[in-house]
């Protein structure tokens, strides 16, 4: 069975955009539940929700489409715009990530629909990632529909938290619905409001085919498989198609809905629709994200704007702890790449840790979900190196170079300056938290700008912040503070220069690549310290003694000894001469300086060693 076809006029394109655990996914659940796109017998929490670990977590992590029918009964006063009472129309959402690490999933959302339900905990509050999201929503010109969600719960605020939503958008009180997601109270509010407020999607259904990309995965029978929203003409099923960026020519397959039971294959999909088409692909550069599809012809019209490139926050090594999996990692990472395409990577090497990849990515939770999907979705053990950020090296000679490993800093004496990235950083908290959270961010050397005041007795902190003082640990510590209410969003500024050095850690007198690491001058005898004290704990004893030191330009900074195992070879005597015993002492003295010679370079560094390194000191 097709899908249903429906003139422009009755189509809306939405999404949810909300700072995590605002109840987007359950929101969305309400939506499917009433418009009956989904069998009750099939309804579950969070039903768009499909990994495993985005269910076990309670996060939404990637984008997800859904396409509904509902029945309009109502007819606006004014109708605006024109619309018919009775009329059927097609819905389709796009549910989006909360997360920042995941701001580029709601980018490529933004840029399929015409409009957006800025959804605000009635609890919470507005928190640092609605702001984020919703400067996002502005840039694309989307119509805004603000909705105060959990409604039903007891420590629900709906006058504070109108007035802050009011103070936000600019809007009228009576233009923002009142909704629970759990209970589905006000929902069918919601769904005439979309209809009514969000406009149709315009477009040229007799121009040339222009389609947008914006996500994409891979099939082991039908290829790569591309989530598209069709701006002008139509995409046929059986019709040649090309991709104006790779200039990639294919036939399309199949093409169809998505719906929250599958996919829904369709003859056609038309202007305004969002679907997906099967491109029987087998390379995975063929398909990107941001492309435009079109028809094969001697001019070929504009590319769609697409998305801007993005630019990695935090990178890190990843390597398979069986050098054998290195190929299957490679293959995994291209899977990946293609249904995440804020991920970049390149082939690296490591003397410690073989082959394996340097790793863009745009933060640590994004980190962590790399890491799980690769063990969990291609069943590969992986060993991660200490994440570091991109830093500018302004070179005697005038040239400036970007490096995003420790072991990419050219010799010192080549060097006229470093610079690393600075982030704007906008924290939402209760006001009497202020004190804690504006200590951490001076020990973290934060710059501070300035603080606006909500309703509410809530606060809006504005600091500048080095990126490599923020990427590892900053939010757990931030939420620890202030028991777990303040929220935190950042961009990228501008790059400053910095009094950073290279500290290499050697292990009997041999520098292990993977514990490199780019340090602040001031703070390296500190840093130094705590690596070699972690590493001593972590590394087993030899037969001879073990030096463990931090090194920076040559000078040991910190420095600790693993004492060799000793076998007592006096063992076995009993009476006689003490000369006996002094003989066979010496005897062992001599041998463990033969297996000190013998063994340096040669310590085994067990997995966990690495991992802990890993862990930021507090």
């Amino acid at each position: 069975m097709g899908v249903i076809m429906m003139d422009q006029a009755h189509i809306r394109n939405f999404c949810i955009i909300a700072h995590i655990d605002h109840g987007k996914s359950t929101l969305a659940d309400r939506l499917l539940e009433l418009t009956g796109s989904v069998d009750k017998r099939k309804m579950k929490e969070q039903i768009l929700d499909s990994m495993d670990i985005e269910r076990e977590r309670g996060i939404t992590i990637k984008l997800t489409p859904a396409r509904m029918t509902y029945e309009y009964t109502t007819v606006a006063t004014p109708p605006s715009p024109p619309l018919v009472r009775g009329g059927m129309y097609v819905l389709n959402l796009i549910d989006t990530p909360g997360h920042v690490d995941f701001t580029y999933e709601v980018s490529r959302s933004l840029a399929a629909v015409e409009g957006a339900i800025l959804l605000v905990d009635a609890t919470q509050g507005v928190q640092a990632q609605t702001i984020g999201n919703l400067y996002l929503a502005l840039e694309e010109n989307l119509e805004i529909i603000p909705v105060l969600n959990k409604i039903d719960l007891p420590a629900a605020d709906i006058p504070a938290r109108t007035q802050e939503l009011v103070s936000l958008i600019g809007c009228k009180p009576e233009e923002i619905l009142a909704v629970s997601g759990k209970t589905g109270q006000g929902v069918m509010e919601l769904l005439d409001a979309i209809v009514e407020r969000i406009p149709p999607p315009a477009g040229d259904p007799s121009a040339q085919t222009r389609a947008l990309i914006f996500d994409s995965f891979y099939d082991d029978y039908r290829g790569v498989m591309a989530y598209v929203r069709v701006m002008d003409g139509a995409l046929h099923k059986g019709k040649k198609v090309k991709m104006i960026a790779t200039g990639a020519d294919i036939q399309v397959l199949e093409t169809g809905a998505l719906t929250p039971g599958g996919l829904k294959a369709a003859d056609i999909l038309e202007t305004g629709q969002i679907g997906y088409i099967v491109t029987g692909l087998k390379e995975l550069g063929g398909c990107r994200v941001g492309d435009t599809i079109t028809t094969p012809s001697e001019h070929l019209p504009p590319a769609l704007p697409g998305y801007k490139v993005v630019k990695p926050m935090v990178y890190a090594g990843v390597f398979p702890q069986e050098g054998d999996d290195f190929h299957k990692l490679r293959e995994a990472m291209e899977r990946l790449k293609l249904n995440d395409s804020a991920l970049v990577y390149e082939s690296e090497h490591s003397p410690a840790l073989g082959f394996g990849f340097r790793c863009g990515l745009l933060g640590m939770l994004h980190l962590e979900i790399l890491k799980e999907r690769l063990e969990r979705e291609f069943d590969i053990n992986l060993v991660v190196t200490v994440p570091s950020v991109a830093y500018e090296v302004v070179m005697r000679r005038g040239e400036t170079i970007v490096i995003k490993s420790p072991l990419e800093l050219p010799d010192p004496s080549h060097i006229e300056v470093i610079r690393e990235p600075w982030v704007k950083v906008d924290m939402v908290t209760p006001s009497s938290y202020i004190g804690a959270i504006m200590q951490l961010l001076q020990e973290r050397r934060g710059v501070y700008e300035t603080t606006e005041y909500l309703a509410g007795d809530r606060a809006i902190l504005h600091y500048q912040i080095p990126l490599a003082m923020i990427i590892v640990d900053f939010y757990d510590k931030l939420k620890s503070l202030s028991a777990g209410y303040a929220s935190l969003n950042y961009e990228v500024i501008d790059y400053r220069a910095a009094d950073v050095v290279k500290m290499d850690i050697l292990v009997a007198e041999e520098a292990v690549d993977a514990f490199s690491t780019l340090v602040y001058r001031d703070e390296a005898e500190r840093v130094g310290r705590r690596v070699v004290t972690v590493l001593k704990d972590s590394i087993p004893r030899q037969n001879f003694v073990i030096k463990l030191q931090a090194s920076v330009g040559g000078k040991v900074v910190a420095s600790e000894r693993i004492s060799a195992m000793r076998k007592d070879v006096t063992a076995g005597l009993y009476g006689g001469d003490v000369t006996r015993k002094r003989k066979l002492l010496e005897k062992q003295k001599k041998g463990k300086a033969k297996m000190a010679a013998i063994g340096k370079g040669r310590v085994s560094i067990p997995t966990n060693a690495y991992l802990k390194v890993l862990k930021r000191d507090s």
